[in-house]
């Protein structure tokens, strides 16, 4: 062995001892200790939960420390923790005892709700509680044992039985819903940023179904209802969704065959329809006094066998006949040929003469004009702002009945 090789050999060795020095001292804590590196904190806790000397310490799952002594005080015990120089642990942060693996390896956690201070600093205390600790084994198999023993074993085979039915045959539909969540998963990581943005926004949308609860539930129960009665009326929706298809086909041929003349008439009833709503008020008056006026208009009796009509005529007050044809343009009555009609009538005298016509009846909709009042009792009209007596001795004649001499009143001759 040369010179240069022994030289080489020796400083292998003696830097190989130095490394191994200094990793012992340094996971020893030997190397803090000296250096006087990080600051100590106290945890007190109801119980170990399993800890040991040289456990982890974390800060929300990163390490940040040891745990550099245990000792029992008063009911629990005082766990001392050897924290790192620039890690910031807020105070009154909570502590958990946890599980690094099936086997043990617990460690020490702290998960403060916010990273604001205070802070920990050397010599602090923070005080964990029954929660901090993981449910003891022991107390896991005895409640375990407990449950099982509550189930009635009949029941379970039973249960057993009906599982085994619900997935027999279903493993590729299962692995589809498997690597579907998986997909959806990567999906989600891959735009993490509108996930988040759909989570928050979805905030919004279940405050507005909170909101409307009373509403939610009270649509749930008219669906019940809606479904029930499709329940109770399967037969009937049966019925007509076979037969609806043929006819469909039929009504499809018949309104076909109507062509051109449907659409056209379809057509000619909106005008009609149109025309009827604007005066929805003129056809109403017509309905109301027209059954009432025939009624009270003729008399019958059976006391000799025959039907008698009986009308009463007078002039007071007078027909109105300006805007009429004169008397010298009237037809003979014996002139039966077909004549032109007279489109222009109408009323164009006012009171006291008997007021008919279009400028009295109820106009369109938005319209100000309408029917003018009259009074059976006085035998007064009010037109605008005055007030015509028609006939007094009206109500002597037809009692309550009298409002029908303004129907009457035009068809008489002067």
């Amino acid at each position: 062995m040369t010179a240069a090789v022994r030289r080489r050999l020796i400083a292998f060795v003696v830097l190989s001892a130095v490394g191994l020095t200094y990793a012992s001292a340094n996971y020893l804590g030997l190397v803090d200790r000296i250096l006087g590196r990080g600051y100590t904190v106290t945890a007190e806790l109801a119980g170990s939960g399993g800890l040991y000397e040289g456990s982890l310490v974390t800060y929300r799952g990163v390490q940040i420390g040891k745990v550099e002594a245990m000792s029992p005080e008063g009911p629990g015990i005082t766990v001392t923790l050897k924290i790192e120089d620039d890690v910031k642990v807020p105070q009154g942060s909570p502590v958990f005892v946890h599980n690094g693996s099936a086997v043990g390896e617990q460690y020490l956690d702290f998960e403060p709700l916010s990273d604001d201070g205070p802070y920990l600093e050397e010599g602090g205390t923070i005080e964990g509680d029954r929660d901090s600790l993981p449910v003891d084994e022991a107390d896991l198999l005895v409640d375990m044992d407990r449950f099982v023993g509550s189930v009635d074993k009949g029941n379970l085979r039973t249960v057993v039985s009906e599982l085994g039915q619900m997935f027999y045959g279903t493993g590729q539909p299962l692995q589809d819903i498997i690597d579907g969540g998986n997909q959806f998963v990567d999906e989600a990581v891959a735009n993490q940023d509108q996930t988040i943005r759909l989570m928050q926004q979805g905030r919004t949308v279940l405050r507005t179904q909170q909101a409307n609860a009373g509403n939610i539930r009270a649509f749930s129960e008219g669906l019940a209802q809606v479904s029930g009665a499709l329940k109770n009326n399967d037969r009937n929706i049966r019925a007509i969704l076979e037969g609806g298809p043929g006819t469909m086909s039929q009504v499809k041929a018949l309104l076909e065959g109507l062509e051109p003349t449907l659409p056209v008439f379809l057509s000619n009833l909106v005008t009609v329809n149109q025309v009827t709503t604007m005066r929805l008020d003129n056809l109403e008056q017509l309905l109301a006094t027209y059954p009432a006026l025939i009624a009270g208009g003729f008399t019958g009796t059976t006391m000799d066998g025959y039907g008698h009509v009986n009308l009463q005529f007078a002039d007071s007050p007078p027909p109105c006949t300006k805007g009429y044809l004169p008397p010298s343009e009237w037809r003979p009555a014996d002139d039966l040929t077909d004549g032109k009609p007279y489109l222009q009538a109408h009323c164009a005298a006012g009171a006291p003469y008997t007021m008919r016509g279009s400028n009295y009846s109820p106009p369109p909709k938005g319209g100000s004009a309408r029917v003018a009042p009259y009074d059976p009792a006085t035998g007064t009209v009010v037109d605008g702002r005055r007030t015509i007596v028609l006939d007094r001795g009206a109500a002597s004649v037809y009692g309550k009945d009298a409002w029908k001499w303004m129907l009457i009143g035009p068809t008489l001759e002067r």
